[in-house]
């Protein structure tokens, strides 16, 4: 089997890529219903869902365009797909004009609407939720097929944090909400009770990372973005006490910022929104259409020229032909037909023509040119006579 050299190609600068679970009833209801609202409050300038006859068996998809702030433009597309457990997978997929700045909105909660309990929040691999606290598994193979779940998850940015001592209320509240809007529905919070932290770096150990006591690692991902290193990203102590975590929102920040790989399906997913986008303005459908007319207008004049050439060449084939004929009548030569050859097509015969016209008339030509003139005062000889005509 051969094994493509080609490295995955990195994720654009204007684009924004997330992807999750929803685990209730009836997502595409919840889907119209809320993009209908952002649509009357002016927030969205238009969405549309696409027809089945634009989607593969057993999805659907809703595109949306809005602007943000500098007046730049966002258009976004998300799928619903079947998932093999409860609910739908959901993929979401938006790019700007120009590099996304993740104080933008998240386009995840331009499609879905935000409550505490929302069935939409749900981290696709490991099922966890966005914008909460994710306790690690108090089994220790539970808790290490999580981690290992998270490091191979390359649509999300997961940071664990691991509690020195049990915190209080206070200290229990997600960091999440902390960064960016941008990453909000990016970066899933796992939790470290404090007793789990040798378990914790057993798992990651193949990984060369290692979560400090107390503090906090943005894990590297599986591949891990050119520009990681494991001690950059992370803390030696976070202060769960309600305090501003600067030092792992930082981290998390600078993170986000690396070229990455696209993940697993990123690809087709960008592909479609490009080359399959259906919500068009009416400015774009008027170039688009001018695209239509000048491509029909270069195929056109491709095959008026290929007409052009093929009648010029036809025109030459006859010329040469009557030449050769010509040529053939003062040689006294009876004319002989060229065998037919099928092979080749009908611009290479021809071309094989001209050039068998072109040997024959030169031979003929001399021919009848060169003859001796007949010398009236001697007796003709034995090798006299008209020879060109006995050849």
């Amino acid at each position: 089997m051969l094994i493509s050299a080609t490295a995955p190609p990195t994720t654009p600068s204007t684009v924004w890529l997330g992807r999750g679970r929803h685990t209730g009833p009836a997502a595409p209801d919840v889907l119209r219903a809320h993009l209908q609202a952002l649509k009357d409050s002016g927030t969205l300038h238009d969405f549309r869902e696409l027809p089945d006859t634009e989607t593969a068996e057993g999805e659907s998809a809703f595109e949306a365009r809005w602007q943000v702030p500098e007046d730049v433009t966002v258009r976004a597309r998300l799928k619903l797909a079947e998932w093999s457990g409860r609910g739908q997978e959901w993929t979401l997929v938006a790019e700007a004009e120009r590099p996304w700045d993740p104080r933008w909105p998240s386009p995840a909660e331009m499609f879905w609407p935000w409550e505490t309990d929302s069935a939409w929040g749900h981290e696709t691999v490991t099922g966890l939720r966005f914008l909460d606290v994710n306790p690690l598994p108090a089994d220790d193979k539970d808790l290490r097929r999580t981690l290992r779940g998270a490091l191979r998850d390359t649509w999300t940015i997961d940071v664990v944090v691991h509690e020195a001592m049990t915190p209080d209320e206070r200290g229990r509240r997600s960091l999440v909400p902390l960064l960016p809007p941008g990453l909000h529905h990016r970066v899933v919070e796992h939790r470290a009770a404090p007793h789990q932290l040798r378990t914790v770096n057993w798992a990651l150990k193949d990984f060369g990372a290692e979560v400090p006591r107390g503090g906090a690692l943005v894990l590297p991902g599986s591949p891990a973005p050119d520009g990681y290193a494991a001690g950059d990203f992370s803390v030696r102590s976070v202060f769960l006490d309600g305090s501003h975590p600067t030092e792992v929102l930082d981290a998390v920040r600078r993170y986000a910022a690396l070229p990455a790989q696209l993940p697993e399906g990123g690809d087709a997913a960008l592909t479609l929104l490009r080359e399959k986008w259906q919500l068009l303005t009416l400015e774009e459908e008027l170039a688009r259409e001018r695209e239509l007319v000048a491509m029909y207008k270069e195929a056109l004049e491709a095959m008026t020229q290929s007409r052009d050439l093929y009648r010029e060449a036809a025109e030459q084939a006859h010329e040469a032909l009557a030449a050769y004929r010509e040529a053939a009548a003062e040689a006294g030569e009876p004319q002989r037909q060229q065998p037919v050859r099928k092979s080749g097509s009908p611009f290479q015969q021809l071309g094989r023509t001209l050039e068998r016209l072109k040997e024959t008339t030169m031979g003929l030509r001399p021919a009848a040119a060169t003859e001796h003139p007949r010398d009236e005062n001697r007796d003709p000889g034995p090798g006299d006579g008209v020879a060109a005509t006995d050849r």
